[in-house]
């Protein structure tokens, strides 16, 4: 059990046996009444976003997530597999569950699978994958890469803008946490 004055970013915890992230939390003392502290939790397994609020010194159950180093095999119907890259077990988790994180995820792809006990609760991706570009308008002489963007759909499905120079073919870094991109890595 943990105290809400020891609240901090990015710190796990059990509600109502479900398992949320502190994203944001703000101690208030006002003038008459006890102090509380308001929090901003993102529910794991859905990743909605919602407040709530603490009694000062309220005690609250801590999660203990565990991460394992997964490989990504493939994907059949809505179900992904994975394994574990020490004991090659194997593990499936549905598209639902994984939501817009399937759209960075390249076969043999190394991630880190949370599980909450025995239960998989999401995954973490790492910050910048390199996809493929499958489809975008041509490129034409002249254009610069500090002239706009056009979209791109790339070889997981993901469609980002990308600037004017980038090609049908190249490998582009993208960032994870915003779906945005960040530069060529390799082209034609």
């Amino acid at each position: 059990m943990i105290s809400s004055n020891d609240f901090k970013n990015g710190m796990t915890i059990e509600l109502d046996g479900e398992v949320y992230t502190i994203v944001d939390f703000l101690h208030v003392k006002p003038g008459k009444g006890a102090a509380f502290v308001r929090t901003k939790l993102r529910h794991y397994k859905t990743g909605s976003i919602s407040e709530k609020t603490f009694r000062a010194g309220e005690k609250v159950q801590r999660a203990h997530i565990e991460k394992s180093e997964m490989q990504y095999l493939y994907s059949a119907d809505d179900m992904f597999y994975f394994m574990d890259t020490t004991s090659f077990e194997q593990y499936t988790i549905n598209k639902e569950q994984l939501g817009d994180k399937v759209k960075y995820l390249k076969e043999n792809m190394v991630i880190s699978i949370l599980f909450y006990g025995k239960e998989i609760i999401g995954i973490e991706l790492p910050v910048f994958v390199e996809l493929q570009v499958s489809e975008t308008e041509p490129g034409v002489k002249g254009d610069t890469a500090s002239g706009g963007s056009k979209p791109a759909q790339l070889e997981t499905g993901l469609s980002v803008n990308v600037p004017f120079f980038i090609n049908n073919g190249d490998i582009i870094k993208v960032d994870t946490r915003t779906g945005e991109y960040i530069e060529r890595v390799k082209g034609e």
